[in-house]
């Protein structure tokens, strides 16, 4: 392939990732006042066209959410109820000067650490006028549908510097923010993955450093450079500390491939050759260290060692570094299950067909890999395709029966928190650079091959002067030929589930109407308890502006091995509030439960039991629930606005320790839970200790 002269030739022939093939008119380059101004313009005017027609796919993803964005979202429960929870209360601190880091209205008395979770205060907080008009289910609907729209424009941001022709740069930026990997992590409102902007800018960023050649339309210095750097590392932190240290992962080994090459084009030379470039790269990346090291080093204290903080593993229960890719799923499309979706929609999750989120497909990996071989003198080219094997590999996590790379990693304190298969992410960026390089040669090729002669490399390369029409439609229509064998297997993977599937977040009445007349700081454990697989609880408080504290809560500090000398009561509501493996009233769960209630400080038992609940908010089994919960407290409940309540706790009698057999028969086999049955069940409860009465309805 004949190559364009560089106009960097020390870095370029470092080997440091400068390309040597056809690269945009700097902006601005030198020239008059007007032709800096019309260089503006035109710039202006690409991120306008590509951001708008990002935007509008967005929102055909998103149809559904905006039919009624302040009650309609993917879904009130499962880890969308938990992301709910984490739009409403920095809203909600910020509001009533609250400390927007913590809270004791989850797990209360502990509290949850909102920087030991994925709290997406770097979305949330920006975004708290929209929650504070519309509410918490708008603001979450913002932030999904600008999630692959601004994933996407950061992209084309980045590929624009490295290519020649626009809509080289779009489909690059396409295959990156619509990615499964970003359209499937949102649909469980997963935004600490789907909202990936910050990479491509970042990586922008440091080849202003390398390679400066106008940044925000005008050349800037390596301070205000490495400013942006920092706030854009400041941004990541609050918004996914997972994705920050996976690219920073990524990035050291990036590093590692760029001295290796240049030690080997160079040898001993390398240094002398890099000498004129390390002022400018030092200075930036110190403004960037200083910045970002002033800025979070307290919060980075708060999320490791602050209240409520998580230590050793997030998920105890899980082996973590086992959650991996599979090559089988990166080469052709999971089928929809069936059994895990039928799973979600009853437990609460996404409610659509569930997909896998690492497909990238044979065509792209074809193209990838002749785009490797056809551009091989591009540096930036074998740099990513470095960097997609290697972040493929580590997504690949660990074997049992098989040595991976990232068993070197994996046990490490910090990096055994990591998810492995998340470093697809680092493999859809990485294809979508190589992508976007491939389709741009195939247009310049095609166009240099006919007309004989590629002029020069300006942003309007080839000179139309030079190329007839027949020739700039023959090679714009290959190129597109080349984008669509990679894109349209992936497009036609994701279609069965655009646009995606939303629900309505429906509050029980009790929330809506009772719950907002209570006195502050009463502590309510709400049914089903959102630490045990059904999380909708996290989202009627929130929706309902918290009115009272939640006992209990989702997230790490919901693992039940972490409530403490109240493990087993934790336990025991759990197993009465969901179980897959039977409910059986024991003695000593009674006890247990009675007890957390107790260390708890909980005012009242709430049990929504009304008709048009979806299965996701419901309990296991309301009539076994009453039967514990009356055992646990030694009283029946109050029928209150569609809910049995248990009231007046901390002034309860005893618990009733009956037999478990005799508690059995309160409980008949295929008991119908129509409320005046449920009634009778607490009564049947109370009996057994020689006690009358029943739930008063």
């Amino acid at each position: 392939m004949t190559q364009v002269p560089s106009d960097t030739p020390t870095m370029a022939t470092a080997g440091l990732g400068h390309s040597p093939e056809p690269q945009p008119e700097p902006w601005p380059g030198p020239g008059s006042q007007e032709s800096r101004e019309l260089t503006r313009r035109r710039s202006w005017r690409s991120l306008a066209l590509a951001g708008g027609a990002y935007l509008v796919l967005s929102l055909v993803v998103w149809w559904n959410v905006w039919s009624a964005p302040t009650s309609t979202t993917t879904c009130g429960c499962g880890d969308s109820a938990l992301f709910l929870w984490f739009f409403a209360w920095p809203a909600h601190a910020l509001a009533h000067g609250l400390d927007p880091w913590w809270s004791s209205a989850m797990s209360t008395p502990g509290g949850v650490n909102l920087l030991a979770n994925t709290s997406e205060l770097g979305l949330a907080v920006p975004l708290a006028p929209v929650t504070w008009i519309w509410g918490p289910v708008a603001s979450m609907n913002v932030a999904l549908t600008l999630a692959p729209a601004l994933s996407g424009l950061a992209a084309f941001v980045l590929l624009r510097r490295w290519v020649s022709w626009l809509p080289a740069a779009f489909v690059g930026g396409l295959l990156y923010g619509f990615s499964p990997l970003v359209l499937v992590s949102l649909t469980d409102a997963h935004l600490m993955l789907g909202w990936a902007m910050v990479p491509p800018l970042v990586i922008a960023c440091i080849d202003e450093l390398l390679f400066p050649r106008g940044w925000a339309f005008r050349r800037r210095g390596p301070a205000e450079i490495g400013m942006v750097l920092g706030l854009l590392c400041i941004f990541q932190f609050f918004v996914g500390t997972e994705v920050l240290v996976l690219w920073g992962i990524a990035a050291a080994i990036g590093a590692v491939f760029l001295v290796a090459y240049g030690l080997v084009v160079h040898g001993r030379r390398l240094g002398a050759v890099l000498q004129p470039h390390v002022r400018r790269v030092a200075t930036g990346l110190g403004v960037t260290a200083a910045l970002a090291g002033l800025a979070l080093a307290y919060p980075t204290w708060f999320a490791l060692a602050g209240p409520a903080h998580t230590s050793g593993r997030v998920w105890p229960t899980l082996e973590l570094g086992y959650e991996g890719t599979t090559v089988h799923d990166f080469l052709w499309p999971a089928p929809v299950s069936a059994g895990f979706t039928l799973f979600t929609h009853r437990v609460g999750g996404y409610q659509g067909p569930t997909l896998s989120g690492q497909y990238v497909g044979v065509a792209l990996l074809v193209v990838a890999a002749l785009g490797v071989v056809a551009c091989r003198r591009n540096r930036r080219v074998l740099l990513f395709g470095s960097l997609a094997v290697v972040g493929g590999v580590l997504s690949l996590g660990e074997r049992k029966d098989l040595w991976l790379p990232w068993q070197v990693l994996a046990r490490r304190p910090l990096l055994e928190n990591i998810i492995p298969s998340r470093f697809v992410l680092v493999v859809y960026l990485a294809l979508a650079v190589i992508l976007a390089i491939a389709v741009d040669q195939t247009r310049h090729v095609v166009l240099e091959r006919l007309s004989g002669d590629p002029g020069p490399p300006s942003a309007s390369y080839p000179s139309t002067s030079r190329s007839s029409r027949s020739s700039r439609v023959l090679a714009t229509s290959l190129a597109v030929i080349v984008g669509a064998i990679a894109l349209v297997p992936i497009g036609t993977y994701l279609a069965r589930s655009i646009p995606t599937t939303s629900q309505q977040v429906r509050s029980p009445t009790w929330v809506t109407r009772v719950a907002p007349g209570l006195p502050a700081h009463h502590v309510v454990l709400m049914l089903p308890v959102p630490y045990q697989v059904i999380e909708s609880a996290m989202a009627w408080q929130s929706v309902a502006g918290f009115p009272y504290l939640m006992a209990g809560g989702g997230g790490p500090g919901g693992v039940v091995q972490r409530a403490g000398s109240y493990q087993a009561g934790a336990e025991a509501i759990g197993q009465a509030s969901f179980s897959f493996t039977g409910q059986v009233v024991r003695p000593a769960d009674v006890v247990a439960a009675r007890r957390a209630l107790e260390g708890w400080k909980v005012d009242e038992v709430v049990l929504p039991d009304e008709a048009g609940l979806a299965a996701y908010d419901q309990v296991t089994s309301v009539p076994f629930a009453v039967a514990f919960f009356t055992a646990a407290t030694g009283e029946a409940p109050v029928r209150q606005a569609g809910a049995w309540v248990w009231t007046g706790l901390a002034h309860a009698p005893p618990t009733i320790l009956a037999p478990t057999e005799a508690a059995a028969r309160c409980l008949p086999i295929d008991m119908p839970t129509r409320p005046a049955v449920t009634a009778g069940v607490a009564g049947c409860i109370l009996s057994l200790s020689g006690r009358t009465g029943s739930a008063q309805r």
